[in-house]
């Protein structure tokens, strides 16, 4: 029997192990922290995670989707703060079912490593680090952390699952099997935790919804736990005006928050604490040049194609990329190595315009969430196209409702409707006729956009 070997036991790692496990393989699943169910969380770093349809079919897909939902926090709409009167709710999809959820990292990591350990195919092994893979001689070379021992170990088959920084991927880079180029944001984020209200757990904001305070050029937002807290992220500057730079005493922090998100500050009683304790973490795109090697070794996640947070995909991404290489890697004679070969050079040559497509959504709502959401011809845009799906539900389904609500649709097609899309509602907006009527008509439109 070939036997797997994974480098990252983080969710995407440890779904993709699962599903393999699932299959009859032999995996070893490596992790270079600490084993999740015995060693103290990490703070700060977390940037809650959001769960939509894409994640969930992949956990389904797993027969794990049971053991996640008690942890998941049911968000229908975002609730604008938009500074100048009372917080507006705006729904996400068109029914209760479209719905994403708010998840912790930590929780949903815990939930899938507690599943590995209960698979008899599986072999966890924690704090041992990626030093170097060998790919043609089938090599991957490890450090025991707890005791500073250095050793290789053979594979078959490699998937580097180890996240944006992935050592995999930085061995590949300097063997020159791959490139890599990452395009930093110029903007950084900073966790904070919000409070229940009082000590009987009440909520400090509405549960039921993803809080955004939009200011321009950043913003604060806020996900909820299940244990009454939020987890909210500041996006921010790393220089100028406002600025993280700007940000170095207890005071300016302060003075900040009261000023810009005066009930959020009311709500995190030792604001300029928190602030001062957590890191301030960086963010970027990785677009990465190959992904596969000789049928051998594969990068998936945030190794291969780490994302901004924007628009809520990078966990689902990550999981849809499990689910597709499951369903390639059940093909027959998948375990002979030109045939796998063959498979992982048609996952990423059908995989590349998926995430380059999410890439470059998740960059835009970065936009739309800090700025755009809270203008009038936004929310008239929304209505209209809430209108066009009712009226053509076959032909138009908005371009987040596609990325969020509909697996079956790839993020690539999403992209190209949602481009089709816009003239048509610039179009409609452009006329002069009542909001009400503007549906009607729309279908000649439609045609003429190819939707």
């Amino acid at each position: 029997m070939q036997r797997y070997t994974v480098i990252g036991a983080g969710p995407v790692g440890t779904l993709m192990a699962l599903m393999l496990a699932n299959r009859g393989r032999s995996v070893r699943l490596i992790e270079r922290r600490a084993d999740p169910r015995t060693a103290p969380p990490e703070r700060g770093r977390s940037i809650n995670l959001a769960m939509a349809a894409r994640g969930m079919l992949a956990l389904e897909h797993a027969g794990l989707a049971g053991r996640v939902t008690p942890a998941l926090m049911p968000m229908p709409g975002r609730m604008v703060h938009d500074g100048t009167g009372t917080p507006a709710f705006l729904r996400y999809g068109q029914n209760d079912h479209e719905i994403i959820y708010a998840l912790s990292r930590e929780r949903l990591n815990r939930i899938l490593i507690d599943a590995a350990a209960e698979c008899p195919g599986i072999e966890l092994r924690f704090a041992t680090r990626c030093l170097d893979v060998d790919v043609a001689a089938g090599t991957v070379a490890l450090r025991d952390e707890r005791d500073g021992r250095n050793y290789h170990e053979s594979f078959d088959m490699l998937l580097g699952a180890d996240g944006a920084g992935s050592a995999v991927r930085n061995a590949l880079v300097a063997r020159e099997l791959v490139r890599a180029q990452e395009q930093p944001l110029d903007h950084d984020y900073k966790e904070l935790i919000i409070p229940p209200a009082d000590a009987s757990g009440r909520y400090a904001f509405e549960p039921r919804a993803l809080h955004i305070w939009p200011r321009g050029g950043y913003m604060l937002i806020a996900l909820p736990n299940t244990d009454g807290t939020f987890t909210a992220t500041l996006f921010l500057s790393r220089d100028g005006d406002p600025g993280f730079g700007r940000l170095r005493s207890d005071a300016a922090v302060t003075r900040f928050f009261d000023a810009q998100f005066p009930d959020a500050a009311r709500a995190i009683p030792d604001l300029a604490g928190q602030f001062a304790a957590h890191p301030q973490g960086r963010l970027g795109t990785l677009y990465c040049h190959r992904w596969q090697v000789d049928g051998r070794l594969l990068l998936i996640g945030d190794a291969a194609h780490a994302i901004v947070p924007f628009h809520g995909q990078g966990l689902n991404c990550g999981f849809e990329d499990c689910r597709l290489l499951d369903r390639l890697l059940c093909e027959p004679g998948a375990d002979d190595l030109r045939v796998r070969d063959a498979l992982l050079q048609q996952f990423e040559r059908e995989r590349r315009a998926d995430t380059d497509a999410i890439a470059a959504m998740a960059l835009e709502n970065y936009q739309e969430m800090r700025d755009t959401v809270r203008s009038p011809q936004f929310l008239r845009r929304q209505t209209l196209a809430a209108q066009l799906e009712r009226a053509f539900p076959d032909r138009f389904i908005p371009r987040y409702s596609m990325v969020m609500f509909h697996p079956e649709i790839a993020y690539s097609e999403a992209q190209r409707r949602g481009l089709a899309q816009q003239r048509v509602l610039d179009a409609l907006l452009s006329r002069a006729e009542p909001q009400g009527s503007e549906a009607d008509g729309a279908e000649a439109l439609l045609e003429r956009a190819g939707l």
